[in-house]
């Protein structure tokens, strides 16, 4: 399967599927085919507490720390343990129009990414919803597991056009306060706000008990600033245009966006948040995977 599905995952073939729902399919079998346990296995479970083992319980859930302190045993109980909620946060804004050469923009590489989330944990019968964004929320999609709720939201990425202003800090505190229950956010976004507003916002999330996942979505251009002529840089989110020549801006530009880039990610790790950074050159399937490799690993330390 993974050599079947290899050839699709590059970004600038994987931006000639024109369905969402398609190439979020060739993402998770891309990096799920080579896995034997899904990659969430265990993130659904929340400990509520413990009580005392009767006849029939499940010893697999008896806590044998607790048994060889006192000799007695006792069941762990846990809240929602087959059923997770996310929410995925997606940005719209002009600037994730942005695409070098012909690969995929910042918002296409996003919203697959997204789109792939949302179909593993589907396959898991948890429950994803959508909300996407620009200076405001544009529209939500309510959190559901089933294959009706899915479409709606493969079909709310796939209508959606990043043509406006951004203003991420304050939209991301406005939605946590609008979610009720505790579950896994996941942030896909430039960012490209004040970055103390936008990790007010993350710390929002955080303070009420949800665990944050921020995708810092990059285009090539932006990590590597490749260009050496006199160029013609166009403005975004009404940002004047501007004539330069990129090799006397280099320096100070890869510094300037290396160092928002660094306050982020500290911000997020002080916070509890998971960092991770999307580049829409890389192959999705190896950058989602390497991330949740890594936190079954970290999950498995953690017990």
């Amino acid at each position: 399967m993974a050599q079947e599905t290899s050839k699709y995952l590059d970004p600038k073939v994987l931006s000639k599927v024109e369905r969402l729902e398609v190439r979020a399919r060739l993402v998770v079998e891309g990096f799920i085919s080579g896995m034997h346990k899904s990659p969430y296995k265990g993130f659904s479970v929340e400990f509520a507490q413990h009580r005392e083992y009767v006849p029939g319980d499940d010893v697999r859930f008896v806590d044998w720390k607790i048994w060889g302190k006192s000799d007695r045993f006792y069941i762990k109980e846990f809240e929602e343990e087959t059923n997770l909620r996310a929410w995925l946060f997606v940005d719209q804004s002009q600037s994730m129009a942005y695409a070098h050469d012909d690969g995929m923009s910042k918002f296409d590489y996003a919203a697959t990414g997204a789109a792939a989330l949302a179909y593993l944990l589907q396959q898991q019968a948890d429950a994803v919803g959508l909300s996407l964004f620009d200076e405001k929320v544009v529209r939500q999609v309510p959190a559901s597991n089933t294959r009706a709720g899915l479409s709606n939201l493969f079909q709310s990425l796939q209508e959606a056009k990043p043509t406006q202003k951004s203003k991420i800090g304050g939209v991301l505190t406005e939605l946590a306060s609008s979610l009720r229950k505790r579950g896994v956010v996941a942030v896909f976004s430039d960012l490209f706000d004040d970055a103390e507003e936008v990790l007010k916002g993350i710390r929002a999330l955080g303070q009420r008990g949800h665990d944050v996942i921020v995708f810092h979505v990059f285009d090539r251009d932006e990590l590597e600033f490749p260009f050496e002529r006199m160029t013609l840089f166009e403005g975004l989110e009404q940002m004047p245009e501007l004539l330069a020549d990129p090799r006397g801006l280099r320096d100070a530009y890869l510094a300037e966006i290396r160092g928002f880039q660094d306050k982020i990610r500290r911000g997020c790790l002080a916070q509890r948040a998971d960092y991770v950074e999307l580049d829409n050159g890389q192959p999705l399937d190896v950058v989602l995977s390497s991330y949740l490799s890594a936190r079954m690993a970290r999950s498995k330390r953690a017990r």
